[in-house]
């Protein structure tokens, strides 16, 4: 392989790679606890866009809050986690990652 395949092959990359973590921003995922007792809405990089407790769940007092949000929040980034290994293995399919 050249010089010139592969810069053009790391310039194919770059623009995959950038263009799925424009993707992962823009996406909304929701963790939920105790069937929507709490929601975080976070993007595909972690930012959060909002988070929601329901005014029965209040009555639990600060701890039980935190906990719900932390609930939330851990169920959130999981699923996170999840669609960033899926956007990013599609954005590199193919390509050959050096180790």
């Amino acid at each position: 392989m050249d010089m010139e395949e592969l810069m053009a092959q790391a310039n194919a990359l770059q623009e995959k790679v950038s263009a799925a973590q424009e993707k992962l921003g823009q996406m909304h995922i929701k963790g939920i606890a105790e069937g929507g007792a709490c929601i975080v809405d976070l993007s595909g990089k972690y930012d959060l866009f909002g988070l929601t407790i329901r005014e029965e769940a209040l009555s639990r007092g600060a701890a039980g809050v935190a906990a719900l949000v932390m609930a939330a929040y851990n169920d959130a980034k999981k699923k996170v986690d999840e669609t960033i290994d899926a956007v990013m293995g599609d954005a590199t399919a193919g390509m050959p990652i050096p180790e």
